[in-house]
């Protein structure tokens, strides 16, 4: 699969609902409404330059928010169909070096706490739990990665 990454732009809309929608169906049962990222305003993401995407048809998403003092990964979603083939770790290494670029020290983020299978993942990339929270309807775990040196795919 190729993994070349770029920012979307209007006509991928589309296809990154598409995804985000196949990414987070599964979890709408299990915590017992829609994730967050499902009704996000994709449109308005991908006008303001947020938006990032891979592959050809469209299987990862990434969304990334600059804060004054670090960098959100709002969403990062790989559809389904394209799970256990390296999208998600060539999305997060994206991140990184987007957060660099920007000259940001740490990205942050944050997960559902029933969504148990990120809470896996992202530590085996150096995210560190910073707190578990409720906000509104949604029990988060909250999690943050300092981006100083290379990245793992540059050492």
């Amino acid at each position: 699969m190729d993994h070349h990454i770029r920012p979307a732009t209007a006509a991928d809309a589309d296809a990154v609902e598409a995804v985000i929608d196949a990414a987070y169906r599964p979890y709408v049962a299990r915590i017992g409404l829609r994730p967050a990222p499902m009704d996000a305003d994709h449109a308005a993401d991908i006008a303001a330059g947020r938006v990032f995407v891979t592959g050809d048809p469209v299987m990862g998403v990434l969304v990334l928010v600059a804060e004054p003092d670090h960098l959100v990964l709002e969403n990062i979603a790989v559809h389904p169909d394209a799970h256990r083939q390296g999208v998600g770790r060539h999305l997060l290494t994206f991140a990184e070096t987007h957060a660099r670029a920007l000259g940001l020290p740490e990205i942050r983020l944050y997960t559902n706490a029933l969504m148990w299978e990120n809470q896996e993942i992202y530590p085996r990339y150096g995210y560190e739990v910073t707190q578990r929270r409720q906000d509104g309807q949604y029990d988060r775990v909250h999690y943050r990665k300092r981006v100083t040196g290379p990245t793992s795919d540059e050492r």
